[in-house]
């Protein structure tokens, strides 16, 4: 086993080199590198990153959804859905992350990996409850964190703060029923007080 993580800017050129044209982008920021994958090509880059002699990445650590919907608004153009998914390399003790944007904004979609990780399940699942993105392929793709009967996905940025409907039981019918939101919507704005040499700030 390696004991020390490998630079960077090698790990990007070892990426490179196995990938080619099959990935968009490969960058490093932070001492992190991110692999910007298209969705076409997003099942076979995961198996080149999990199979590959430099690559060596045996363990899907974490993936999550992201809803770029309001970089709109500060004028990049793009795709609204991505999926961010983070590697781990035990024996050459190193990471990636790597970033697929989904082709349709109204049907976002990619494939599923869980062909490739197992622990790939749950995080789809989640993501799919929670941005309403679909992974192809995956066998037992519902929601995970909200009702079955919810409605929406609570995580996309026009999805509104207090809902649409609440559950509760009902005694009387022995069930539980849903009903509009009861909450009146309102703006908290909180307010700040900060000394003049507040943190040694001048």
């Amino acid at each position: 086993m390696t004991s020390f993580a490998i630079h960077p800017e090698q790990l990007k050129i070892n990426l490179a080199d196995v990938l080619g044209a099959q990935v968009s982008d490969i960058t490093v920021a932070l001492g992190e590198v991110t692999v910007t994958v298209p969705a076409a090509n997003y099942l076979s880059v995961m198996q080149t990153l999990r199979d590959a002699a430099t690559c060596k990445f045996e363990q899907l650590i974490d993936i999550c959804g992201v809803d770029y919907a309001t970089y709109r608004d500060i004028g990049t153009e793009g795709a609204r859905f991505a999926v961010v998914a983070h590697l781990l390399s035990v024996s050459l003790n190193q990471r990636v992350r790597v970033v697929v944007m989904c082709p349709e904004d109204d049907l976002p979609k990619v494939d599923s990996v869980t062909v490739l990780w197992n622990s790939a399940n749950w995080y789809e699942r989640e993501a799919f409850d929670l941005f309403g993105i679909v992974f192809e392929g995956h066998a037992d793709l519902r929601r995970i964190l909200t009702d079955y009967g919810f409605i929406g996905h609570p995580f996309r940025k026009d999805f509104p703060l207090s809902g649409h409907v609440e559950m509760r039981y009902d005694a009387e019918l022995a069930r539980v029923i849903y009903e509009p939101v009861s909450i009146e919507p309102r703006e908290i704005t909180p307010r700040i007080v900060r000394e003049d040499n507040y943190g040694g700030l001048h």
